[in-house]
């Protein structure tokens, strides 16, 4: 049965306060395991999640890119950047893509700050979470461990937790702490249930989702990064589960803007009372609303930015047609052509070198070169030296449109108007 289990502190003499160096008891939370777990999920709540699900369903057909694989990458930078912001990070688009670029260039080594690195590190972790961990016939708890340290590989402490962690409160004790996780004797077995669970498909995609990133976020199970990986965790079981096969929904963004209501949430789910009891069956139901409504928020925003994405895609096709007919060529390249095909994946990497070009589409440096060159001379990409003897070309229009869209996700009214106090809101790009 959930519920509260009593342990003691001991004081730490050279902590720096008298405050600080308080002993005496406190009590951590101990969850029910989820396999096997009576949850009832509330009427309304069902048929909301059916009602989200073909919300997503609808999303993943999109005709944006080819299929919608240039929107999976492009919503998934913009998924781990504000993941990354909501543990404090900052770094622009443009940034992170130049570190994501050092990463398959070895020309580009400078332009981008530590920030920026450390989040396009969060982009990889995340694209492990929906490719190989996603792939995997069975995910274990060492599965996690692994994305842990690929996540934090300047942490300290990987591997799970040996030490009793909290949250809130101060650096030395729980004694004030907002919520302390298991004992960690607690944290192996419970992260064993875990993995089975996401092994399971017991309940609807988003229904699943939704426990494992709260039961997650309970556990604690690593001494940093929690909150980093249990957001991936999200998009590894949407995507085991066949629910965003090619695409990404930008939960991290709308929790991010309706912060309040995701901490409410999730303490519904720890605190509605003794496990099985009606209370405790309302506190999950109350959790699912919450994160029914952030995928639904997400689902329709990226809808909006894919059907503006297509729009662009065509203008691009219109406006390189032209450019084509003013310099004499024909107005339509080959399909199978260079600068056809990076027409189509720019996208997913609207910052790219010809370097870069040669590796996405197999085909040598002059032709390469020659693809960026028309695209530039297009007006569709500029060119930005990014070192002394290497230029990068910059397709502007999709750094501007992911600067609008994370604008509106930045709003409490999805419409760029009001953003919560405090909160980071890209600045609009230039015109």
């Amino acid at each position: 049965m959930a519920g509260y289990v009593e342990a003691t502190w001991s004081a730490a003499w050279d902590a720096p306060s008298k405050r600080d160096r308080r002993g005496g008891r406190y009590h951590a939370y101990l969850p029910d395991p989820l396999v096997g777990a009576s949850h009832v999920v509330a009427p309304d709540v069902a048929a909301d999640a059916s009602r989200v699900e073909g919300l997503v369903r609808r999303l993943a057909a999109h005709p944006a890119g080819d299929g919608v694989d240039g929107l999976a990458r492009f919503l998934l930078r913009s998924e781990a950047i504000a993941s990354s912001r909501i543990e404090g990070l900052q770094a622009s688009p443009q940034q992170v893509a130049l570190a994501e670029l050092a990463a398959h260039d070895i020309g580009v080594t400078r332009g981008f700050t530590a920030t920026a690195a450390l989040v396009a590190n969060n982009v990889t972790a995340l694209r492990r979470a929906v490719t190989e961990l996603v792939a995997a016939e069975v995910l274990s708890a060492e599965d996690v461990v692994v994305l842990h340290k690929v996540l934090l590989p300047e942490e300290k402490h990987h591997g799970l937790r040996a030490v009793q962690n909290w949250v809130g409160g101060g650096n030395w004790h729980p004694l004030d702490a907002e919520f302390v996780p298991p004992p960690p004797e607690h944290v192996r077995p419970l992260m064993a249930d875990l993995v089975s669970y996401v092994n399971s498909a017991v309940h609807a995609p988003l229904i699943q989702a939704a426990l494992v990133h709260a039961q997650f976020e309970t556990i604690h199970p690593f001494t940093d990064g929690n909150g980093r990986v249990g957001r991936a965790l999200i998009h590894t079981v949407l995507g085991r589960r066949g629910l965003t096969p090619n695409a990404i929904l930008p939960i991290s963004l709308v929790l991010l803007t309706r912060s309040d209501e995701y901490v409410a949430g999730l303490t519904a789910y720890r605190h509605g009372g003794e496990g099985g009891s009606p209370e405790a069956q309302e506190g999950v139901n109350e959790w699912l609303r919450v994160f029914l409504a952030a995928s639904a928020t997400a689902a329709e925003q990226a809808e909006k930015f894919a059907d503006e994405l297509h729009e662009l895609h065509d203008e691009w096709l219109q406006r390189h047609r032209d450019y084509r007919e003013a310099q004499g060529l024909r107005p339509m390249p080959r399909a199978d052509s260079a600068v056809a095909r990076l027409l189509n994946v720019l996208p997913a990497a609207p910052l790219v070198t010809a370097r870069t070009v040669q590796c996405l589409l197999s085909v040598t440096h002059p032709a390469a070169r020659q693809a960026l060159e028309e695209l530039a001379g297009a007006g569709i990409l500029h060119p930005k030296q990014v070192e002394r003897n290497t230029r990068g070309y910059l397709a502007r229009d999709i750094f501007d449109l992911l600067t609008l869209t994370e604008r509106r996700l930045a709003s409490t009214r999805w419409n760029t108007r009001e953003s919560p106090l405090k909160r980071v809101v890209p600045a609009r790009p230039q015109g």
